[in-house]
């Protein structure tokens, strides 16, 4: 059966909680009000998705087209995505937290020194490549060409990140959607919203989402997408850009991005070596 939004917020957090929760709970959790709690949860039980409190195996089943079935990874650059932060590497607290979320197809998109990726595969060994040989001579929507045809129900990821929540990523997905963190100022890419929504993306503004390479594309989205990008890459000047301009830039109108907010703690994208220092100490000789 095809769920609200409501529904599936309150579903998801059942799911997610695998326990009972009380109304009072899940407003905290979905954000929604204590009487729009009050009459979802009665519709959900009136269609036996819930009971007593809890998601019933009926609820589950209306979760599963909404599940995410692979992460794909943007690594070929030339960052320092297998540099480790406090004795673990950046990619590993990306893909510990995939496989938290029941996400275990995972594809890694490499290009610079890309042999070095194969150490993942000791721990990892469920771990795909895919060859990016273009990394050198365009930006990283190189990257999304070559992985284009995988996007469906797929979490897009960049690999320079440290993740201190792993809830960031969800195992359920209502549509497609951009991490972001909210900034009354900034001078990184950032989104504004319209309706909770992607509406502009841009570098630097004021009142707006700060984003953190960490995206979700539904089926039809995911599917869109891949003759989107071939036709951005092979536009003029198409390899200059961020694989991510595709849907909020240059083809705005077809997409509808929703924007889930995270906490400042959440998650920490590494540029620099200083940034690095302030977070590993033992790197500041």
């Amino acid at each position: 059966m095809k769920l609200t939004h409501k529904e599936f917020d309150v579903l998801a957090a059942l799911a997610e909680a695998d326990k009972t929760l009380t109304q009072r709970k899940l407003e905290q959790t979905t954000r929604h009000s204590l009487s729009t709690i009050n009459r979802v949860c009665k519709t959900l039980t009136e269609n036996g998705l819930i009971k007593d409190g809890k998601i019933t195996d009926e609820g589950l089943a209306a979760l599963e087209p909404y599940r995410a079935k692979r992460a794909i990874f943007i690594a070929a650059g030339f960052g320092s995505r297998l540099v480790r932060v406090n004795g673990k590497r950046l990619i590993d607290t990306m893909i510990d937290a995939c496989l938290e979320a029941g996400i275990s197809e995972i594809y890694i998109v490499r290009g610079y020194l890309a042999e070095q990726f194969d150490q993942l595969l000791y721990k990892y060994p469920m771990i795909k490549f895919i060859e990016n040989p273009s990394y050198n001579e365009a930006n990283n929507i190189s990257s999304a060409m070559a992985a284009r045809f995988l996007m469906q129900d797929a979490y897009v990821l960049e690999s320079d990140l440290l993740v201190s929540n792993p809830r960031i990523i969800r195992k359920y997905n209502y549509c497609s959607n951009v991490l972001g963190i909210w900034k009354e100022r900034t001078d990184d890419w950032c989104v504004t919203e319209k309706d909770g929504y992607v509406d502009a993306e841009k570098l630097g503004g004021l009142n707006c989402y700060q984003m953190y390479g960490v995206y979700y594309l539904n089926s039809s989205d995911g599917s869109r997408l891949a003759e989107d990008i071939k036709a951005a890459y092979l536009s003029p000047g198409g390899k200059e850009m961020y694989w991510e301009q595709v849907p909020n830039v240059m083809f705005r109108g077809k997409y509808k991005i929703e924007i889930v907010e995270c906490r400042e703690n959440d998650i920490v994208e590494i540029d620099t070596f200083r940034e690095l220092k302030a977070l590993d100490k033992t790197y500041d000789v």
